[in-house]
């Protein structure tokens, strides 16, 4: 039985570190190949680590070379505003993660705990909104936006995301059914009002489950591409994943600047990687604060 045991360990510990070199092994391979030589990576380089490692790539990527030296490492002398697109990711994530999850937290709550003529109906319809592929909602949202006037514009990159998603209704709303009743019963018998039962009661209860859901938010929306290229084209507007691609196609098309491209992608995961060590951190807390082990 203990031997029985023992292999069943040693296979889940294969499993799990098996699946984790799986997922962390891209990561590793994008910082491989933007701390190569441009000369290095198309002489068909290919150990695990490279071996003439600079920090050219990165150097050219945030402009802090000239041109002549930026093309003479292999790129086109091309740089990205690093620093302004990544402001301007900050707020489009972050604006967005924010309102949409307190938002959700206000549907979710409503759905769960008052009662109201068509509630079901409505949760139903919202549910129903999931099988809805997003890409149908593309070219209504960018009409919509042309019509009200905020193309290139911050509102309206983040309009259409701002509210509210049928998942994060869904998912908070089952959390909130799961919140005894007793303890808003007794809120209620100290004055308590609805607001203040949600504000007050339910919301620090709920630590958990609202970071995770501005967690899954902030890494969907910092990610994004096809909206903010549509309606974010001008460059006080454009996030870091369309300056990824706008500095992708000032390379030539014969010899497309991969290692400047991966060094971009580094530099752009290392804001959601630094929130997810210390939200992932404070997630943790949360749920054993609340009881979700």
């Amino acid at each position: 039985m203990f031997a029985h045991l023992r292999l069943g360990r040693v296979v889940a510990w294969i499993t799990l570190i098996t699946a984790l070199v799986l997922t962390i092994f891209p990561f590793y391979w994008m910082v491989r190949t933007a701390l190569t030589p441009a000369a290095d990576l198309y002489a068909g380089s290919t150990g695990l680590w490279p071996d003439h490692a600079t920090l050219i790539n990165f150097r050219r990527v945030l402009g802090l070379v000239d041109a002549a030296e930026a093309r003479a490492a292999g790129g086109s002398g091309a740089r990205i505003n690093f620093l302004r697109y990544t402001v301007n990711s900050l707020i489009y994530s972050g604006s967005i993660a924010i309102v949409q999850t307190f938002c959700c937290a206000m549907a979710g709550y409503t759905f769960a705990r008052l009662r109201f003529p068509g509630r079901d109906l409505a949760f139903g319809i919202i549910v129903a909104a999931l099988m809805v592929p997003p890409i149908f909602t593309l070219l209504p949202n960018f009409v919509l936006a042309k019509q009200l006037g905020v193309l290139n514009t911050i509102p309206g990159l983040v309009l259409p995301s701002l509210l509210m998603t049928p998942f994060a209704v869904f998912f908070l709303r089952q959390f909130f059914l799961s919140i005894p009743r007793e303890v808003e019963e007794a809120a209620l018998l100290e004055g308590v009002g609805p607001w203040g039962m949600f504000w007050r009661i339910v919301l620090p209860m709920s630590r958990g489950p609202l970071i995770t859901i501005g967690l899954t938010t902030i890494v969907w929306s910092w990610k994004d591409y096809l909206w903010p290229l549509l309606v974010g084209k001008g460059e006080s507007t454009r996030v870091l994943t369309v300056g990824l691609g706008v500095f992708l196609q000032q390379s030539p098309n014969t010899a497309p600047d991969w290692t400047g491209l991966m060094a971009g992608s580094v530099l752009s995961v290392i804001p959601v990687l630094l929130l997810l060590v210390f939200l992932g951190k404070r997630l943790v807390e949360s749920l054993n604060f609340s009881g979700l082990k």
